[in-house]
């Protein structure tokens, strides 16, 4: 970086690495401390650059530390309107009893575990692109935990296959994971590019999908339901939901301005729709679109400006720069892409995904869809890999867990293996 100090050997470079990865260790102990992640993570963005301002005080060149400061400030924040507004959508259905009444038609159909593995992998993996990874696998683990609570094998495996199912219906769609959403916000890739990403992203699915389905046993569970029908303008916010998207990508496509604005023009539709909806809503309490707001995953959000901006700090002090000449100098795009999918694995995929932007490699397109392939569809092989999965311990506890999801590991590595033969197949 111009006017940067490279401080990778000096203590303060030392000593920020160290708080970083001892964050990081928090937020990879979530499962057993309880530890809420986003604590941890913006307690170590507030220490590294505090450190590097410490670092290049009376330095010439001390500008620098808030103008990439206030630079990683802008990431995160077009990152996080972007998702609130989703978000926002999301627990908006949610309230009008939109998936809930999905998931009470699943169950009265009195489908046998083996159908509903098949059906909730192959849901999320649908649902995924337009809803997001996270919110899919949290929607379709209240299935299967309503439906199989009598098999506790059911569950994880099934919980296994909408995680896998989910991170890999993500990645062909810059709304299906939030690595996709960083690439085609950095401009790496156009909109409609991702799409090529669907055939490897499918192979990723499906091979661990059939192998585990032989594991999975063919009774049915006996359940009783209440029928639940969604609340006066649900469907109607489904429909305002994907004119937001198609707002979003023309803000994109035919404005060149920033994804998040069309975002933000699309929750307006979602506010005036829920003043319609309180004027002609005979309900106890009026209805109120911000009251949403408050369910929204605030944790993942404030991982996200940790994360961020812990990033940002590193890049400053030169260890991005060490970590792309040696990842795509000395081990070349492909290598360096394929090593992509497996640190998402281990630190999950938005640090990396978004150290990748930082290096901001010279690749061709094909290369930037395979990292943003491997980044969405690595995470799978553990479960502390993807949101999905981070969130899916917490929610099935004690059925679905990291020991459990890292017997499968072997086979979920396959389908990714075999997911970045076929893109390089297919797209090189």
């Amino acid at each position: 970086m111009e006017h940067a100090i490279n401080l990778t050997n000096h203590w303060a470079g030392i000593l920020s690495l160290i708080i970083f990865v001892t964050a990081y260790g928090f937020v990879m102990a979530e499962e057993f401390t309880h530890l809420r992640k986003s604590k941890p993570v913006i307690l170590a963005a507030g220490a590294i650059w505090a450190i590097i301002a410490i670092a290049y005080g009376g330095s010439s060149h001390v500008e620098i530390v808030e103008e990439t400061f206030r630079h990683g400030l802008l990431e995160y924040a077009e990152l996080a309107f972007f998702l609130l507004v989703a978000m926002t959508y999301i627990a908006a259905l949610e309230e009008r009893d939109v998936f809930n009444s999905l998931k009470v038609w699943l169950i009265k159909k009195n489908f046998n575990y083996r159908q509903l593995f098949w059906i909730t992998g192959v849901l999320a993996f649908f649902m995924s692109p337009l809803a997001d990874n996270l919110t899919t696998a949290l929607v379709l683990c209240a299935v299967v935990m309503a439906v199989g609570s009598a098999s506790p094998k059911f569950i994880s495996m099934a919980c296994i296959n909408i995680v896998v199912a989910a991170n890999a219906g993500g990645a062909f769609s810059p709304f299906g994971d939030i690595t996709t959403l960083m690439v085609w916000q950095a401009g790496k890739v156009e909109f409609f590019a991702f799409f090529v990403l669907i055939i490897p992203s499918v192979v990723n699915y499906i091979i661990p999908a059939v192998i585990m389905s032989f594991f999975v046993g063919n009774d049915r569970p006996t359940l009783e339901v209440k029928d639940v029908e969604i609340k006066f303008g649900g469907k109607f916010i489904i429909l305002l939901g994907v004119l937001t998207i198609a707002t979003a990508v023309s803000f994109h496509n035919f404005l060149h301005l920033p994804p998040v604005l069309g975002m933000m023009t699309g929750l307006s539709y979602l506010l005036f729709f829920g003043y319609y909806i309180k004027i002609n809503e005979n309900a106890a309490e009026p209805y109120d679109v911000l009251d949403n707001i408050a369910h929204i995953e605030w944790d993942t959000l404030l991982f996200f400006f940790g994360v961020i901006l812990s990033v940002s700090g590193l890049g400053l002090i030169g260890y991005l720069e060490l970590a792309s000449k040696f990842m795509y100098t000395d081990l070349g795009a492909t290598n360096a892409n394929i090593l992509v999918g497996i640190l998402s694995a281990i630190i999950d995929n938005i640090p990396v995904m978004f150290a990748v932007l930082s290096m901001d490699p010279t690749m061709p397109v094909s290369q930037w869809l395979l990292a943003t392939l491997t980044a969405g569809v690595g995470g799978s092989m553990l479960s502390i890999g993807s949101a999905a999965g981070v969130a899916l311990m917490g929610q099935a506890k004690g059925y679905y867990t990291f020991f459990g999801h890292l017997k499968w590991a072997p086979i979920i590595a396959i389908g990714y293996f075999a997911s970045i033969y076929v893109h390089i197949l297919v797209n090189f």
